[in-house]
Order: C-alpha cells, then structure tokens, then sequence
C-alpha cells in the first residue's frame, strides 16, 4: 500500500491513520497547470501561418494582461486567432455594432438613414461619441439590436442591459463576423451600408487612430475604432478592431485587452501585435 510513497508521507500516515493516505499523497502531487492559450493560425500561403504565430506570439511575450486576437485576410485565406471566444467588456468597440444595427434595420423598411441619424451615427464613430450612442441605442431598442446579432451570426456577442452599451459582451469570434461583413458582399448588409460604415471608420479623428493601424504598410487603406474603458476589476479595456486594403492583401483585425495597468500600456500591447501582422502580410 506505501510502495513507492516517501517515507515522511509514511510516517504522517501512520501516525493519523491510513484513511488519509490517499489525499496526503495526492496533495503532495501538484495538479497540473492548465496549459496557456497559444496562437493558431492556418494559410494557403507556405509559411506564412509559422511565421504570423512565432511573431504574434513573441510579441505579446512579455505583455501583462489577456489578451484575445483575430485575424483573417481574404487574398491568402490567412486566419489566425488567440483566446477567440473570450469575453470582454465592448466599450466603444460596439459603436460599429450600433451603427450596422441602424443601417439594417433601415434596409428592412426601405428607407434611408435621417439627417439626425446621420450626425448622430458620424459623431458616433469618428470622435466616439457616447451621447450619440446612447441615443441610437434606446432608439433602436434591444429588440432589434438581438435581431441584428441573431442576422450576423453573432451569437456570443451579449448586449449590455439598462443602456449600458459599453459593457456589452463581445468576442474575437463575432468582431471578425462584423468585419467580415462590413468588406464582404453578403445578405445582411447592404452594399451601400457596408461603404457607409467603413467610410465612417476611415475617418476617425487623429487621436483616435491608434491600435491596429499601427505599422500599416504606406497605400493600405485603414478603417478602424477602437474602445477604451476603465473598471475595478481587470483593471483598463483596451480594444481595437481594424479592416485594412491593398498591396495584394483584405484584411481585418481585431485585438481585445484587459488587465491594462493603463490605457498606454493597452495601446502599446495591441500595436506590438498589429506592427507584426502588417509586416508579416505585406512580405507575403
């Protein structure tokens, strides 16, 4: 029975009775640690999968807190992912949620947007606005803002309850939906909101171009938002979601952060990953 047990686990035993043997020596067995997530990635493109996964994950080596991370480029049917259905805080990363949910639910009644949704949705997206968010979103209610998920497939995004937008639930997996179908033909969004949208989100003002622009290749176009947002617990939400055309590539991106001790540490952690992926995609 205390073959192969030491002689100490022996001796606790005998002197408290074998009915404890069994724990006593599985306590002196650590569990196993759960193994850390690890970037994936898949290419059509020889070498391009090894190489974006050694580069991303290098990058965020020494990067504090968790972070998620998605890419997909159409022109080499490249995809990579990390912590792809981790949840997070939206912040304002869901204001582009916000604006396809009006656009769509536009299109259902054959309408244009008004000159008020117009302002409101302009404000909303490129100087991140939170009252003009907060007004579509109880214009549209959560009704239609479920439907609209249910229409994207985005079935793991969780809209936030009592109008609070920012703390909305979103994952890796559903932001590269949404960017998906805002660069892509496709049934849900019209061709004509799909322009109007990245339009929007390529003219966010200057402060706000941060995340995964960074290290962009010189004649890629850039359509980005980004979210930004600080609680008690795990500490800053940082987000960036990006769509990026040209030099032979159609990609879009997007990086989910938490535990930032700070929003400049959040910042720096998703343009250590963007500046990789540019760089990867533009010498493939």
């Amino acid at each position: 029975m205390t073959s192969g047990i030491s002689r100490r686990a022996r001796v606790l035993a005998a002197a408290v009775g074998t009915g404890v043997l069994v724990p006593l020596v599985a306590a002196a067995t650590p569990a196993a640690a759960a193994a850390p997530a690890a970037v994936t990635c898949t290419s059509a493109k020889a070498g391009l999968a090894a190489k974006l996964k050694k580069d991303i994950t290098a990058a965020l080596a020494t990067r504090k807190g968790t972070v998620a991370v998605g890419l997909y480029d159409r022109s080499t049917n490249t995809t990579c992912t990390l912590r792809a259905s981790s949840a997070y805080d939206s912040a304002s990363v869901v204001k582009v949620t916000v604006l396809a949910t009006l656009l769509w639910d536009a299109k259902k009644t054959n309408r244009y947007l008004t000159d008020r949704e117009n302002t409101l949705a302009k404000a909303m997206i490129t100087k991140s606005d939170n009252a003009a968010t907060s007004t579509l979103w109880k214009q549209l209610g959560m009704t239609k803002i479920k439907n609209f998920l249910k229409a994207a497939g985005m079935t793991q995004t969780k809209p936030g309850a009592n109008g609070y937008w920012g703390l909305t639930q979103i994952t890796v997996t559903d932001e590269q939906k949404l960017l998906k179908l805002l660069t892509a033909k496709n049934a849900v969004l019209s061709d004509n909101s799909r322009a109007y949208i990245v339009k929007l989100m390529g003219q966010v003002v200057s402060s706000q171009r941060w995340g995964t622009p960074y290290g962009v290749p010189s004649g890629v176009s850039v359509a980005v938002k980004n979210g930004w947002l600080q609680r008690s617990t795990n500490g800053w939400r940082v987000h960036s979601v990006g769509a990026f055309k040209g030099g032979g590539h159609d990609y879009v991106m997007t990086v989910l952060s938490h535990g930032n001790s700070t929003m400049n540490y959040g910042i720096a952690t998703i343009q250590a990953v963007a500046k990789v992926i540019h760089k990867d995609l533009a010498a493939s």
